[in-house]
């Protein structure tokens, strides 16, 4: 019973630290002016922000199909469109942001026969995004300290932080060299890397698709800006564009519920720093946030029909449309 209890606490308590975080910005900030912030936002601009955030899931589907490809495990396009509109839907409402995933590691896993590779594709699919994130983040900083947004000395620390990622990887694979087990895994996670995401021509593909989809989630919130009135020219299309890219790896944090919160608060502490009213960023924050969840909407839908028709005994669809037989592509 206790250990039941700690799994209820542990997803409320994001929900309370997202609330709580959300009530601070707003104890923060002039609220009539965010009001007015939000209001500039015209409706017209809604369509072409939803339409961009379609092209973010086929992109994003399109690159795990890819990946499960690589790794030689049946996945239909059609298929991993729909897992991922689920997948996407349930990142919105469950705390952490990555539950979605999980649940999409391993009902490909159950429909493949293939649960090791089926997770590691999905790993290597949010990894490729992940890295191109982290490069934007790193020029989008660099680029703030020449302009006397940040301080000059913040790349550095950026730097810092990727020096000390490869210092706990190296020393991970010290400490684990006295285990075979492990050993053996992660020679065998290596290689599946390598075969996804480095080997020629998984590396421009990956990128690119990866490259796409962060233009889109920029757009989306450069359409946003625009529709309030703030891209006044190229300069102010680059500084907001280079804000958000912040506001990206904010959103990375498992702290809250898909990012609500800590995006918000970030957006109230960026947005002064560049001269800029806060209510400014948190207005986009927020619009950014309410439209990607209309955006998922879809994966609701596909949801609740999976729902009934595993109520009804029906076969799982993703067992149905999976073509059994594994292949492996050629590296």
């Amino acid at each position: 019973m206790k250990g039941k209890g700690h799994r209820v606490r542990r997803p409320l308590l994001k929900w309370v630290v997202a609330l709580c975080l959300l009530a601070a910005v707003l104890v923060s900030v002039d609220r009539q002016t965010l009001w007015q912030e939000l209001s500039q936002m015209p409706i017209d601009l809604l369509l072409p922000a939803l339409a961009i955030t379609v092209l973010q899931v086929l992109l994003s589907s399109g690159r795990w199909w890819y990946t499960a490809r690589r790794l030689g495990v049946s996945l239909t396009y059609r298929v991993a469109l729909r897992e991922y509109y689920i997948a996407s839907f349930l990142n919105q409402v469950l705390p952490g942001g990555v539950l979605g995933d999980v649940n999409r590691a391993w009902r490909h896993g159950r429909a493949s026969g293939q649960p090791l590779y089926a997770m590691h594709g999905v790993a290597i699919e949010r990894l490729s995004g992940q890295l191109v994130l982290g490069l934007a983040v790193l020029i989008s900083v660099s680029w703030l300290a020449q302009v006397g947004v940040v301080p000059p000395e913040s790349p550095w620390w950026m730097w810092g932080l990727v020096g000390l990622v490869v210092v706990v990887f190296l020393l991970g694979r010290y400490l684990i060299r006295s285990s075979r087990g492990a050993r053996h895994y992660l020679r065998g996670l290596w290689r599946d890397i390598v075969r996804t995401l480095v080997a020629w021509p998984a590396f421009p593909i990956q990128m690119g698709s990866s490259v796409l989809v962060l233009a889109s989630y920029l757009a989306v919130f450069l359409i946003l800006a625009y529709g309030a009135g703030h891209l006044t020219s190229w300069n102010a299309m680059i500084l907001t564009a280079a804000l958000c890219c912040l506001l990206l790896l904010s959103m990375v944090l498992p702290v809250t519920v898909s990012g609500w919160g800590v995006r918000e608060g970030a957006a109230a502490v960026l947005w002064p720093m560049a001269g800029l009213p806060p209510e400014q960023g948190v207005a986009l924050s927020v619009g950014y946030g309410a439209l990607v969840f209309l955006s998922t909407l879809p994966g609701l839908v596909f949801l609740t029909v999976r729902l009934k028709q595993a109520g009804s005994g029906a076969r799982d669809p993703v067992r149905k449309n999976q073509d059994q037989r594994a292949y492996h592509c050629p590296d």
